[in-house]
């Protein structure tokens, strides 16, 4: 199968905890494609005082990766159509340049990938986002598989929802990556239809084997069109979103 997207990728490399070298970016989007990714978005951490990144310093880093993709691509290796985007921490600073139009959403600036620290939620967060929305960005919510409030009881993703916030499922979390508690909320926000689209959130060319595992999973939890939906259709629509209203 092929056409799936991935909104939540770590490729590039030499600026997070992802890709330590080139050549791992490069070995990274190769093996996504043989699993059936024809699209993959590079969102590399924007978190102050782990990964001090802004937007120029992401941007510069992916086109540092350009060269090696072409040289890749002449050289006969399969490789899926590429974004830039980042997974922003949702703290003061970061949710000071969503606001400003400082931060790197999906393209087309309209959607953008979030992640929460583990423990706990953002104060005011059902609020944050409601002013997101009224500036024209809405967010895409990264792993809530994996925070501990969702653990305790997932009715606390009903405010982001409300706020029209989409939930990303990394699948890996389906075959016990992040321990059971995560693979436990996961599987129930499956069955509770709560998932917008799925991603690999893949940093390392070791990674990609176990998204191969975690998507036979998917498909054999939900079937292969809900499967299909998740990996393709939804995130494939979330960047046409964000193309669409770049032109409004």
């Amino acid at each position: 199968m092929r056409g799936f997207v991935d909104l939540h990728c770590h490729w590039i490399a030499g600026i997070d905890d992802g890709a330590r070298t080139p050549a791992d970016g490069i070995a990274m989007l190769s093996t996504l494609y043989e699993a059936g990714f024809s699209t993959v978005v590079a969102t590399p951490h924007m978190r102050p005082g782990m990964f001090d990144n802004d937007r120029a310093a992401l941007e510069r880093a992916y086109a540092a990766m350009q060269p090696h993709l072409e040289e890749a691509s002449a050289q006969g290796t399969a490789l899926p159509a590429v974004h830039l985007s980042s997974e922003h921490f949702f703290d003061d600073v970061v949710w000071g340049r969503l606001s400003r139009g400082e931060a790197l959403p999906y393209p087309g600036g309209h959607m953008a990938l979030v992640e929460f620290p583990p423990q706990a939620f953002p104060v005011r967060i059902a609020e944050r986002l409601v002013d997101l929305k009224r500036g024209g960005l809405g967010i895409v919510l990264a792993h809530p598989e994996r925070y501990q409030p969702v653990w305790a009881d997932d009715s606390c993703l009903d405010a982001i929802l409300d706020a029209g916030g989409h939930l990303l499922l990394d699948v890996c979390a389906l075959v016990g990556k992040y321990g059971r508690a995560a693979q436990t909320a996961a599987e129930k926000l499956l069955r509770d239809e709560g998932y917008e689209a799925a991603c690999s959130d893949a940093h390392k060319p070791a990674d990609v084997p176990g998204v191969k595992l975690a998507i036979a999973r998917l498909e054999e939890l939900v079937g292969e069109d809900e499967a299909t939906r998740l990996l393709a259709v939804a995130p494939a629509a979330i960047l046409a979103s964000s193309r669409k209203h770049r032109t409004v």
